[in-house]
């Protein structure tokens, strides 16, 4: 979302406090999907069929929520990328593809929820029939064009209000309900988890660790004008954690909050089997005797659909525009996702009625469930690279909780899976054998490549390490006397040897002096430049200072260069700082996207400079190098 980056100002002087509240907001757009009307059913279900015995999962999925929207902040703020984009700038296209899909899915999914859960809320109020709350909850797309008119600090203000509304009405709640407090500290216990309370605990976990919030939270925290310092992004970096622990413990709260209610009303009492939200409105009068309870439960149920609705289309925002640089207005964005979600919610009303309508709710948790481990695999790799985050790597003791939160998310989802799979196969179901089966045969490989990508990239990288400083030949030529000091633009790859051996002789020959440059394209020194510490950089100022040394040996007078940004912008301004007389660079087509200085960069820097540009064709490079021409020292 470029139009809110870096939109709001962040005053260095300020007070505290100032600054806390300036940077607070992100995180309370991310937890306002983790209490979705998706949420409610499941947190109802599990109250209502196993009594406080699922307070833990809430707690544990609230913890995981809070490392992983954690992680997802200093994404953005480190990279400036969201994990979208970075997805894009590291996976091969194919692979992006399926990402992108999946999150799709799982973005309607959550819509879908978001629809069911306002459809509910206007009936309970109103009594407007369902299928018309369905068709009514399409014209909340005016709703966010009118909000997003007004900049993204009063979108949070409105969200802001609508998650208390929620907090509010069931705070009235519990006071009305009173549970137990001996058999809701029980509830903290872990206990082994199968069958039903698999199902459930599965969808909390969805509900709760919502995967397009990793998307969203890294694009939110752009909207700060964070400065580009190490200071600035440490102190932004420490607010948005305050941020993302006040925000989602307060989901947390909501969330046991609905499934102690259930607990205390239903559980217990006859009412083990209500799992349906109108159900739940229906008998919370008689049950606690009050009139304010059925109301309350209907104001918090329609704020929390018309606040999910909000930030759910702004990750399909990020999402489309990360994945696959194709952003869309924004009403049609939101009217093609409500669409996907209406047309199946509409179907399920007409052919089931009420009674499918918490079976879908639920049902679109476990999807975002099965979807996380596609998220939060790339979030927990990425944030770990050094290469890609600079100091603002995460801490080995944090890689190690992210580790085996991701382990808890992609196992848990396994055995649903498994278990979904084997009892469809047993009864001859045809989803599960004609969709399921073939989808997680797909999947399964996929993740399981994800998950070793690193390993592999890593060798490679080694490997690369290890490419030797080019051989200089010794070859007589001469250059026109104007041409007094030259820039050689280097990729720091074998194919620099090529353009060394090209020009090295006619720059001798002329007695000109040298320049090498190289521009770093990593995600962190994009943001701060050649002050970024990450182990790019710090590889290619050795790589530029090894041939440096090799020309000086040679006679030359020479001295290095690093920049780091775009690749032609950077080319000429530094050959302008040092005002150089021509520019030396590689070409060979476009083969490879990841290559520095050829294609489109050769052609955009002939634009951007007045100084001439030469242009030397290499060959495709082949690891490893294996040139011998040698050079003779004039030392």
């Amino acid at each position: 979302m470029p139009e809110v980056h870096g939109s709001i100002a962040v005053r260095s002087g300020s007070s505290l406090l100032r600054r806390l509240l300036t940077f607070s907001g992100p995180a309370f757009m991310v937890a306002v999907g983790d209490m979705d009307p998706g949420n409610w059913a499941t947190d109802l279900a599990a109250g209502a069929r196993f009594g406080y015995t699922l307070i833990w999962v809430i707690l544990l999925s609230n913890l995981m929520a809070i490392l992983l929207q954690t992680l997802s902040a200093r994404l953005g703020l480190a990279t400036r990328r969201d994990l979208a984009q970075a997805c894009r700038d590291h996976y091969p296209p194919a692979v992006n593809a399926v990402l992108w899909i999946l999150c799709e899915i799982a973005i309607a999914a959550c819509d879908l929820a978001e629809v069911l859960g306002s459809a509910i809320g206007l009936y309970l109020l109103f009594g407007i029939p369902l299928l018309w709350g369905v068709v009514i909850t399409v014209l909340d797309v005016m709703l966010l064009l009118m909000l997003q008119s007004y900049g993204i600090r009063k979108i949070e203000a409105v969200v802001l209000t609508l998650v208390g509304t929620i907090g509010v009405c069931f705070a009235a709640e519990m006071f009305l309900s009173r549970p137990p407090l001996g058999e809701v500290l029980k509830g903290f216990a872990p206990g082994v988890l199968s069958g039903g309370q698999l199902y459930i605990a599965i969808g909390i976990l969805g509900a709760t660790v919502m995967p397009h919030n990793l998307y969203l939270h890294s694009a939110l925290v752009q909207s700060r004008a964070v400065e580009p310092t190490r200071a600035g992004l440490r102190e932004a970096a420490g607010f948005n954690l305050v941020d993302s622990v006040v925000a989602l413990n307060g989901a947390f709260l909501v969330n046991a909050a609905i499934l102690v209610l259930a607990a205390a009303t239903f559980y217990g009492t006859g009412h083990q089997d209500v799992a349906a939200l109108i159900d739940a409105h229906a008998l919370l009068e008689p049950l606690l005797g009050s009139t304010l309870a059925p109301i309350l439960f209907a104001v918090a149920l329609l704020a929390a659909g018309q606040s999910s609705t909000i930030t759910g289309t702004m990750a399909g925002q990020v999402v489309m525009e990360g994945f696959v640089s194709l952003r869309l207005r924004p009403w049609l964005r939101r009217l093609v996702t409500r669409l996907l979600a209406v047309v199946p919610a509409a179907i399920v009303i007409l052919v089931q009625g009420e009674a499918g309508v918490d079976d879908l709710l639920i049902l679109s948790q476990v999807i975002l469930s099965l979807q996380l481990s596609f998220a939060v695999i790339p979030l927990v790799h990425f944030t770990s690279d050094r290469r890609k985050m600079g100091s603002f790597v995460t801490p080995v003791w944090a890689q190690v909780l992210a580790w085996i939160t991701a382990a808890i998310i992609v196992s848990l989802n396994g055995k649903l899976v498994y278990e979904f799979i084997v009892d469809g196969v047993t009864g001859g179901v045809w989803a599960v054998q004609y969709l399921l089966v073939p989808i997680s045969g797909l999947l399964v490989p996929l993740l399981v490549w994800m998950i070793a990508e690193p390993l592999w990239r890593g060798w490679r990288d080694r490997r690369r390490s290890g490419v030797p400083t080019p051989p200089l030949p010794a070859l007589e030529a001469t250059l026109p006397q104007q041409y007094r000091r030259v820039a050689i633009a280097l990729e720091a790859g074998p194919q620099d040897a090529t353009v060394l051996a090209g020009v090295i002789p006619l720059i001798r020959a002329a007695g000109a002096e040298v320049v090498l440059i190289h521009v770093v394209e990593s995600t962190a020194a994009r943001f701060l430049g050649v002050a970024a510490d990450d182990a790019e950089v710090r590889h290619d100022a050795d790589y530029l200072e090894r041939v440096a040394a090799r020309l000086r040996e040679a006679g030359l007078a020479c001295h290095t260069r690093l920049g780091a940004g775009d690749p032609a912008e950077e080319i000429a301004r530094l050959a302008e700082d040092e005002h150089c007389d021509l520019i030396v660079t590689g070409g060979h087509g476009h083969r490879w996207l990841g290559d520095l200085f050829h294609g489109a960069t050769v052609n955009n820097l002939r634009h951007v400079t007045d100084i001439p540009v030469l242009t030397l064709r290499v060959a495709s490079p082949r690891w490893p190098l294996k040139a011998s021409t040698g050079i003779e020292s004039n030392g």
